[in-house]
């Protein structure tokens, strides 16, 4: 039974003032106006009035000339003269400045520390003169109260103790921050106390609970111990309690983190980049997103009144993991591991070189675990700066990155919050310089995104309805920086063209010879889809339909200190961007594409991009059900329309700009307006109100996380749920079921393909 203390206990944290935004009014320059011509047909007249009036077009002429001269040197410069110049503003000292002042402390959402990073935020966005303002939410948090693990085993009296610490480095700089840092947990782990034998279930995904079952291990009571790997924890814990497991211990593999060669020989931070062997990656075990209070609607600001679920219904509610759990360290698995009896396990399951062998248990080793926690409502601050837009300051384009850390955060997510104020420093050089947006930007700054992205979560469930009609994109970047291994970006498709475009200004930090461009198609897919629920692109692109994207540069595998102790500043300057050049870069080329959305007189986006990745994707997923007894015919015709309507809209963009120098009418400009509202709009027609099928929260048809894997992408994963329950069932009902989800993506492309086609049944 999950327990909890303190549930409607007041806030902890310090609460930043809500400074109010800054107006003014923007200058606009005042239309030239011109005398009208004499008419073309008066050439002369008697008594030397043709030649006077000559004398006088000449004289009209020069003037008209002058001031056509003066006009243009007045008038603003071209964007993409802007966009050249903020490519050249870029300053590796600004970058690692900011991420230095942001990881001096951890900051946990809901603490001082975080509160103090948020005022820290909204201070360099307020100096470079953009309207700033702090928007607070009462949300429930979950921190640690107590806890123990202890190890017995049969014959031996005494019971070993684990420390559950993780040990500071020599020559440490944040050993006294360090004592600020929360004790390992799982936030919203079920609170309790267990006695029981181990089982190993290797990665804790359900084919090695299916294995153990093969062979005859029973899980049902016992304690399931599991490492990290291809799963986040929240669904090894889920697997862990499905599999009949009293509770679960989560532990971070040498082999796969503390680096290579043989025990005894290996080396980690500080001296190389691997997680020590007391390192422990701690994460959040709510299987939703946002405040677990106000699911599917916003919460509200401490003080003012909202609809919360209470207190029972949460301890009944699927989210919730139901069983204490716990994340221990490579030498904390270790030990247990030794304890264990039973069958060796697999090959594929063993540790690396110099690793005990690996048995599968039950028993003999007898854990007893303890852990208590409180969930309690605290206030988070989401932190935004706004750059109206000229001519359309009522569409925006949003960029995001959160700020809370579970430690330090100097990777996650700081690398990105140091990324996302440096470009904040360039565009007030741009508007110094005269620039201004076409579009509105807003910067935005998220909250407790640790816990469940619960900042951005209830921010875009608040403005829900604005942002459906006025959201052009959504650009996330959590970590900027892994290390080394190129730009890494992922987004829905018809950004694929700008990401590409944008790239190739923007030179490789690590290559110079080469651009971004060059070392992102090397990976395969150079851009991934934007689909599990792993930072604050869902909100925007799996509740609502905004285009998302989320980049990097570098590769997780280079971060092996994830959500540790050892994820600050010392890490960063050593191992991940000593020379800060691809903080820079990373910022380069997220800041271009902002520009070019924002600037950009027709919207670059291409939806041929989205017909071909959907064609792909039909055919992974008829694939995986050969023989099936449905048809996939209504969605291959659906993506035929996809693609006509995409060369459509292509054509009308080609054909307006290319006479747009002289179509500078109303007609022009409500045209312009009509196709960027096509534009816009067609990624909302993939939404679907009623949400995936048990999981009402996913609306979005094309691109949600796995049911089984909540950080897995998955194109169709309505249809992907339904041929896996139809191939274990193989009942006409499940087979019908699977129908219906082809149905219902069939018809949310056919929508989208509706809306770019600018029709009407």
């Amino acid at each position: 039974m999950l327990t909890t203390a303190s549930y409607y206990a007041s806030p902890s944290s310090a609460q930043a003032g809500t400074p109010m935004p800054r107006h003014g009014k923007p200058q606009q320059r005042q239309p030239l106006l011109l005398p009208d011509a004499a008419p073309a047909g008066d050439r002369g007249g008697d008594g030397g009035g043709g030649a006077m009036r000559r004398r006088r077009f000449v004289a009209f002429l020069a003037i008209s000339v002058a001031l056509v001269a003066s006009y243009h040197h007045l008038a603003p410069a071209p964007a993409s003269r802007y966009h050249a110049l903020f490519l050249s503003l870029g300053s590796n000292d600004t970058a690692a400045a900011h991420l230095r002042a942001l990881t001096t402390r951890p900051h946990v959402a809901g603490t001082e520390a975080n509160a103090v990073a948020a005022e820290y935020v909204r201070g360099v966005l307020s100096s470079s003169s953009f309207p700033t303002r702090v928007t607070p939410y009462s949300v429930l948090l979950s921190y640690p109260i107590h806890r123990s693990l202890s190890l017995s085993l049969p014959g031996h009296a005494a019971a070993f103790n684990f420390a559950l610490v993780q040990d500071t480095y020599p020559g440490d700089p944040y050993v006294e921050a360090s004592a600020e840092v929360i004790p390992t947990y799982f936030a919203y782990s079920g609170s309790g106390s267990i006695a029981a034998e181990v089982v190993y279930a290797n990665y804790g995904n359900t084919k090695d609970y299916a294995y153990l079952a093969s062979r005859g291990v029973d899980v049902a009571g016992k304690v399931a111990l599991v490492r990290y790997g291809n799963l986040h924890c929240e669904d090894m814990v889920r697997n862990a309690r499905a599999a009949g497991a009293a509770a679960a211990i989560v532990y971070t593999d040498a082999k796969d983190f503390g680096g290579t060669g043989a025990k005894g020989k290996r080396k980690w931070f500080p001296d190389e980049r691997w997680l020590p062997p007391t390192g422990v990656q701690v994460g959040t075990l709510y299987y939703g997103n946002g405040d677990p209070t106000t699911p599917l609607w916003p919460s509200c600001a401490a003080g003012e009144d909202c609809e919360r679920l209470s207190k029972e219904e949460l301890d009944g509610s699927a989210a919730m993991p139901g069983i204490p759990a716990l994340p221990v360290s490579a030498r904390d698995g270790e030990t247990i591991l030794k304890a264990m009896g039973g069958d060796a396990a697999p090959t594929e399951w063993q540790g690396g070189e110099g690793a005990p062998m690996y048995r599968l248990g039950p028993g003999p080793a007898v854990l007893n675990l303890t852990y208590i926690g409180n969930e309690t409502l605290a206030t988070i601050e989401n932190v935004f700066a706004v750059i109206e837009g000229k001519e359309e300051p009522d569409r925006y384009v949003i960029i995001g990155n959160h700020r809370d850390a579970w430690t330090f955060g100097a990777v996650d997510p700081n690398s990105g919050t140091a990324a996302m104020l440096e470009i904040a420093e360039r565009l007030y050089k741009l508007e110094k310089k005269g620039w201004r947006p076409r579009r509105t930007i807003i910067m935005c700054s998220w909250d407790a995104e640790e816990f469940a992205l619960i900042g951005s979560t209830e921010w875009v469930e608040d403005n829900m309805d604005m942002l459906s009609s006025r959201a052009i994109a959504y650009l996330n970047v959590d970590i900027s920086v892994f290390g080394p291994g190129g730009f890494s970006p992922r987004s829905t498709p018809q950004l694929d063209q700008l990401i590409k475009e944008a790239s190739q200004m923007v030179r490789d930090p690590d290559d110079p010879s080469q651009t971004l461009y060059d070392t992102m198609i090397r990976h395969h897919p150079p851009i991934a889809r934007v689909a599990g629920a792993g930072t604050d692109f869902a909100a925007f692109l799996q509740y609502i339909g905004v285009p998302s994207l989320d980049m990097s540069y570098g590769i997780m595998e280079d971060y092996p200190v994830y959500h540790s102790l050892y994820d600050d500043y010392v890490w960063m300057e050593r191992f991940g961007d000593p020379l800060f050049h691809r903080h820079v870069a990373l910022a380069s080329v997220w800041g271009l594409i902002a520009l070019r959305l924002a600037d950009d007189e027709i919207l670059p986006f291409n939806y041929d991009s989205y017909a071909s990745e959907l064609e792909k994707c039909t055919k992974v997923v008829e694939g995986g059900c050969p023989g099936c007894p449905v048809s996939f015919a209504p969605l291959h015709k659906s993506i035929n329309q996809l693609r006509k309507a995409a060369n459509k809209i292509h054509k009308e963009k080609m054909m307006l700009q290319a006479d747009n120098w002289r179509l500078k009418t109303r007609d022009y400009t409500v045209k312009v307006r009509d196709i960027n509202d096509r534009l816009m709009m067609a990624e909302r027609a993939f939404i679907n109100r009623e949400g995936l099928d048990g999981r009402p929260w996913y609306k979005h048809m094309i691109y949600a996380s796995s049911d089984q894997d909540d950080w897995g992408t998955k194109a169709f994963p309505g249809i992907v749920s339904a041929i896996d329950k139809a191939n274990k069932l193989n009942t006409a009902e499940s087979w019908q079921l699977l129908q219906h989800e082809i149905y219902r993506a069939a018809r949310a492309v056919s929508k989208a393909s509706a809306v770019l086609d600018g029709r009407l049944t």
